[in-house]
């Protein structure tokens, strides 16, 4: 039997283990999914709303475990770990808010004569590879919208957090949920090709790299499926001239450092209007310098460990090799004396004197570290911003509306804000652009991603 490891990065020892399914269980489990989906396709629309509102109310009064849970598999501060829930709550209650009408038939010819309308039906079994660093956002800004449209679910979490797919799982006991609908595995990579080729899948959703993207859609092949894929991201953010500094920084330093720089829209390059350049830069170094770093499982640390030391080795790597081409850091390291090459701790950091050959301004991070950069206008920032092979998230920092709207407009990405960064509104479709993947979330949208338009052609003979 093989068995999964969980290393937490608290303090690098092994946190679970997890036997991962055979190739026997997980055929069951795909078997089990795809005969469940016949009934429950046919559930009514209020019927499945009844059930995914008790499985919120029930991961919500899971809140003291699933933080506990987050804070040791991926090193969250625990005083920040329920805001997982909170933006669970807040998207899946939105979600099954529009789901009726979102779900309703399109009415289109309709006379005498005729009765035509498209039907909204569901695709199948739809399997989810989920993230680990929201573990519960991401798995469930699908299970919530896939379910409510008909589907059913399998789940492979990643290894990093084995213990959401079971705290989801225990959440959903109790609802009048079918047996079958919703289903978790523990698996491997290679294991993962064959689910994801397997014809009994209907559609794929994939959270990670822009390499293992690249896998899904191969292992796909042939077969004329779709997937929702959410990859990398280098998200920029442009403060103009006129924006309010201190609302501006304070923020930015936030969409940086949270979850230590570990969120898919997390902020990794800031490009300032050089006239305000350097008031800028050392009113980030101020706030930044008053992180408190060290074990995420004490109420003051606001700043946890990453994931594991590779992560760490990498982001270190980053920021020397930007250095040696000339960057500057901007923070004592010293003043975060629990980091060392040794863990997973990074003290956060700021990089001044970057450009865009260096690898650090062009390559994902994923850590709390952002680099900085003075620009003169308005059309350098942008040629910057678009300079990137992604586009999850941009962001504006101004106080001129009518400029923020036409300035989104020409900027590579999914979301565009304005004096806001590090967040999603549920009633938008979060998506992104060219190597950040396809497909959305949330939104009416999400609906159709989970469905296939089916015309009813409905002659009436008298």
């Amino acid at each position: 039997m093989s068995i999964q490891k969980t290393i937490t990065p608290i303090d690098n020892s092994v946190y679970l283990e997890r036997p991962l399914s055979t190739q026997s269980e997980i055929d069951d489990v795909i078997e089990n999914s795809k005969k469940s989906f016949q009934s429950w396709k046919s559930t009514s629309i209020d019927d499945r709303i009844k059930i995914i509102n008790k499985f919120i109310d029930n991961l919500i009064a899971l809140k003291p475990e699933v933080s506990k849970e987050i804070c040791w598999q991926i090193g969250r501060p625990i005083s920040q770990c329920g805001n997982e829930l909170r933006g669970f709550e807040e998207r899946s209650r939105h979600m099954v808010e529009i789901a009726k009408e979102s779900l309703r038939d399109i009415p289109a010819t309709k006379n005498d004569e005729f009765d035509n309308y498209i039907y909204k039906s569901p695709l199948g079994v739809i399997f989810v590879m989920a993230p680990w660093n929201y573990p519960i956002i991401t798995a469930t800004n699908t299970i919530v919208p896939a379910l409510l449209a008909g589907n059913t679910i399998v789940i492979k979490h990643s290894s990093q957090t084995p213990r959401c797919a079971e705290l989801i799982s225990q959440a959903f006991e109790n609802t009048g949920l079918p047996k079958g609908v919703f289903q978790f595995v523990h698996t491997d990579h290679q294991t993962c090709e064959k689910i994801i080729s397997d014809p009994r899948i209907a559609h794929v959703v994939f959270t990670g790299s822009v390499r293992g993207g690249q896998e899904v859609k191969k292992y796909i092949g042939t077969r004329f499926i779709n997937v929702g894929l959410e990859l990398g991201g280098k998200d920029p953010a442009y403060v103009r001239s006129d924006a309010d500094l201190n609302h501006a920084i304070e923020n930015l330093v936030d969409g940086a450092m949270f979850n230590s720089g570990q969120s898919c829209c997390g902020i990794e390059r800031i490009y300032v209007d050089q006239s305000i350049y350097k008031d800028f830069i050392d009113g980030f170094k101020t706030i930044t310098e008053q992180y408190k770093l060290g074990d995420p499982s004490q109420e003051d640390t606001n700043l946890g460990p990453v994931v594991r030391l590779s992560a760490a080795n990498f982001i270190r790597s980053q920021i020397s090799e930007a250095e040696k081409q000339g960057a500057k850091r901007l923070i004592d390291e010293s003043k975060f004396s629990i980091a060392k090459d040794d863990n997973c701790y990074i003290a956060p950091q700021v990089m001044i004197d970057v450009d865009h050959s260096m690898r650090f301004m062009m390559e994902e991070t994923f850590g709390p570290a952002v680099g900085i950069m003075p620009v003169k206008d308005q059309q350098e920032a942008k040629q910057l911003m678009n300079d990137s092979p992604y586009g999850l998230t941009a962001s504006i920092w101004t106080k001129d509306v009518d400029f923020a709207k036409d300035f989104g407009r020409e900027i590579e990405t999914g979301t565009f804000f304005m004096n806001r960064c590090d967040y999603l509104d549920p009633a938008l479709a979060w998506t992104g652009v060219k190597d950040t993947g396809v497909g959305c979330s949330l939104s009416v949208l999400a609906f159709d991603q989970f469905t296939r338009p089916q015309s009813f052609h409905m002659r009436k003979v008298v």
